[in-house]
């Protein structure tokens, strides 16, 4: 069966298995349904059932013959990861996991069902227990990707890995920021250990710029655009993209023949706001490994998961 062609130059995915965690909307969907449109097979792994529902019945819609399922998971409740990291380890083969879902705004600070603060329990540690409880699974296959989502907003930050949590004082977008830099600090630092495992599967990280659901094409489980909003998506376009072109930059590390672990990837416009999926700049701050081993040490103790490798 013919499918509409993705609007990223993909190669055939075929036989490939991918699983997008947060694929009901945002970044995950558009990721979600790029692949879909490749030929692959596309595991959307998210919290609620009644959305991954509608998920599917748009990705059927978008990319007739797609093979898309749904698994129900919760980064913030670590029952539930357990649940579907064990359901996941399943598939017969899976050729990356994108590790997008996220929570961006928590309108104060809230906690998961296992007392994390919100965005750094959902962010990263619920993603950092899902990784290890499925690691047997991602490394029985050569060539398998771990592609993580950071955000340019990593670069105005420092962790302060003596309130993690932010359980002293609490800022939103610091503490959303402070996630995402946790987030990429661990990807880079799950790369290292891959590698003195001599693991054959890599960690990236990838950003979508600044990207937005007002320049992305309508689909009716996203969200449209409010009545006279065109001077809002011209402003917008001047310096962002639509979701749907900030997933390319996923797409392209969790796919491109050429990516390799370790790699940053995301838009090679203008201070990374937009453009074409490259490789690109980090904050060497993310990557540096006495910070890394601190916060993967908090990590496995308030998750209590373990990773089995060797370095």
């Amino acid at each position: 069966m013919s499918r509409p062609a993705p609007r990223q130059a993909l190669p055939d995915l075929e036989g490939r298995v991918y699983v997008v965690t947060g694929g009901t909307g945002g970044l995950g969907y558009w990721a979600s349904e790029q692949l879909a449109a490749a030929g692959a097979t596309v595991v959307v792994a998210a919290r609620s059932a009644e959305k991954g529902s509608a998920a599917l019945a748009s990705l059927a819609a978008r990319v007739p013959g797609a093979d898309a399922r749904f698994v129900r998971l919760d980064l913030a409740d670590l029952e539930s990861v357990a649940a579907a990291s064990a359901e996941l380890a399943t598939l017969p083969r899976i050729d990356a996991l994108i590790a997008n879902a996220g929570v961006l705004s928590s309108k104060g600070r809230k906690e998961t069902a296992d007392g994390f603060e919100s965005m750094i329990g959902t962010n990263f540690l619920g993603h950092f227990a899902l990784i290890g409880r499925m690691l047997p699974a991602l490394t029985a296959h050569p060539g398998t990707r771990i592609v993580h989502l950071g955000s340019i907003s990593h670069e105005f930050f420092r962790l302060d890995l003596d309130d993690l949590q932010s359980t002293a004082r609490f800022r939103e977008f610091r503490t959303y920021g402070r996630s995402k830099l946790a987030v990429m600090t661990y990807g880079f630092e799950l790369d290292r250990r891959l590698r003195l495992s001599g693991s054959p599967t890599a960690s990236l990280i990838a950003h979508p710029g600044f990207a937005v659901d007002e320049l992305a094409p309508a689909r009716d489980i996203l969200p449209r655009p409010k009545r006279g909003a065109a001077p809002v998506r011209a402003a917008y376009s001047v310096i962002g993209q639509g979701k749907d072109a900030g997933a390319l930059p996923i797409v392209a590390a969790a796919v491109d023949p050429g990516a390799a672990g370790g790699q940053y990837w995301g838009p090679d416009g203008w201070r990374q706001l937009k453009g074409a999926p490259a490789v690109v700049g980090a904050k060497p701050y993310a990557r540096d490994p006495a910070i890394g081993r601190r916060l993967w040490s908090l990590a496995e103790d308030l998750t209590g998961v373990r990773y089995d490798l060797d370095s």
